[in-house]
């Protein structure tokens, strides 16, 4: 078995930050603040969050800050419920609508994602006070389909995203018993492949990412053991770039930080 290099993915996230001026950067300007959650997360699991200068980190992401409370993906840009977890917004009850959903935005979209992001955000300020937690748990098992799974709205299909999406929120609130365990275990290890991999939903290719939206969630509902893991490092370990560091979605494809901090979490 292969083993996990540290030291190049050190390397490769410290390298991203000064590439502002490349294709790739600019294309994902708007997801800044998510990219440095996913940078510094993974440096902070790697032991090398003093690799950076957290006081120039603190400072630009209090410029993302808008007027309202909340903050965008970078300097200048709208706010949205998606960078504020990234950055512990503060003001997100007034996006809590009447059946208990989220809205991302002053727009309206409704998703399953927003729901966690709001609990999640408000449960680490302690604050899950701020909103009707009640409502918000009967919106999110709403979602529940009969699969186990959980769909980004009722009816949606299950995915693996917002299984733990549904399923973190419905942790978070003391919720668990509204899952059944057993059924939810059976369809996530069946998103492993041949190659170890994990998939999102039924016959769709493998992605690093997986490795963690399907092992947090299994290990939430205490059913981990259920899938080989032997073979879900050795394809983790497949995905890393070993000249410069990185890990892709997989092997063989081009790697960026938001895979290789999920790729280092979930081994």
């Amino acid at each position: 078995m292969g083993e996990l290099m540290n030291e190049k993915h050190v390397k490769y996230i410290l390298s991203v930050e000064k590439k502002k001026d490349d294709f790739e950067s600019v294309v994902m300007e708007h997801l800044r603040v998510n990219g440095a959650y996913w940078g510094l997360t993974t440096l902070d699991i790697l032991g090398k969050l003093d690799a950076v200068n957290q006081d120039e980190v603190v400072s630009w992401i209090m410029q993302c800050q808008h007027e309202s409370g909340g903050f965008g993906g970078n300097i200048g840009h709208d706010p949205h419920i998606l960078y504020t977890l990234s950055a512990i917004q503060l003001d997100i009850a007034s996006l809590q609508n009447e059946d208990g959903s989220f809205s991302g935005d002053m727009w309206g979209e409704i998703d399953t994602r927003f729901s966690y992001i709001a609990i999640c955000s408000l449960a680490l300020l302690h604050r899950l006070d701020k909103i009707n937690v009640e409502r918000a748990v009967k919106y999110i098992v709403s979602c529940k389909n009969l699969d186990g799974g959980f769909g980004c709205t009722p009816g949606a299909e299950s995915h693996a995203g917002q299984i733990f999406c549904c399923v973190g929120a419905l942790a978070i609130t003391g919720s668990l018993h509204h899952v059944d365990k057993d059924l939810l275990g059976w369809w996530l290890c069946e998103r492993q492949v041949k190659s170890g991999g994990l998939n999102g939903r039924p016959e769709k290719l493998p992605d690093v990412c997986y490795s963690w939206w399907v092992l947090s969630s299994l290990i939430m509902i205490d059913r981990v053991h259920w899938i080989d893991k032997g073979k879900l490092v050795n394809f983790i370990l497949d995905c890393q770039d070993k000249e410069n560091g990185g890990i892709s979605d997989r092997p063989d494809d081009a790697v960026d930080v938001f895979h290789t901090y999920f790729g280092v979490a979930g081994e």
